[in-house]
């Protein structure tokens, strides 16, 4: 005997099973870190922050330092330069298309080590252990707050009641 299936209930059923693979895709993101060959040594410092955090998270970073004038003449600089920024990140990333010049451009591409999913985990995760250090925090403060309200009420001397005229000016109380 011929069994019948339901279109409708088919049609739903894949259309379930590809939301649910999509759900779980993470998609990489190319960031881009543009440099000099004469940076300073603190905004270095300052790109390589911004390439470390883009690393944690999970991306891969493509780092473009750029030639000008008589710059061009001197490639080794540029390729020193990304030689030196892969070997400060490398516990976060790995190389991963060594350095190219295409024209007035060297290029190099930076893929973490670990997945986008797991970076994404930790973050979240460093995230709730700040989180709730600050709200114990603020707790012990409003505790404090509260025990120094509750001290100067013990010693505090009571104010004598004022009455209305008191508070006026002697000159219009007529």
């Amino acid at each position: 005997m011929c069994r019948l299936m339901d279109f409708g209930k088919f049609k739903y059923e894949t259309a379930q099973k590809a939301r649910e693979s999509r759900r779980n895709q993470t998609n990489t993101v190319i960031k881009e870190m543009k440099l000099r060959p004469k940076i300073d040594q603190h905004d270095y410092a300052t790109k390589k922050g911004h390439v470390v955090r883009f690393l944690q998270a999970g991306d891969k970073v493509k780092i473009t330092i750029m030639f000008r004038g008589r710059e061009q003449h001197r490639p080794e600089l540029g390729y020193r330069l990304l030689q030196k920024l892969a070997a400060d990140v490398e516990e976060l990333g790995f190389i991963e298309s060594n350095a190219r010049q295409d024209g007035r451009n060297m290029t190099m591409v930076l893929a973490p080590h670990k997945k986008k999913s797991e970076a994404q985990a930790e973050v979240k995760a460093a995230k709730a252990v700040t989180t709730a250090a600050r709200e114990a925090e603020r707790e012990a403060e409003a505790e404090a707050e509260k025990a120094h309200r509750e001290e100067h009420k013990k010693t505090a001397t009571a104010k004598k009641p004022r009455r209305r005229s008191e508070n006026l000016d002697p000159d219009m109380e007529a």
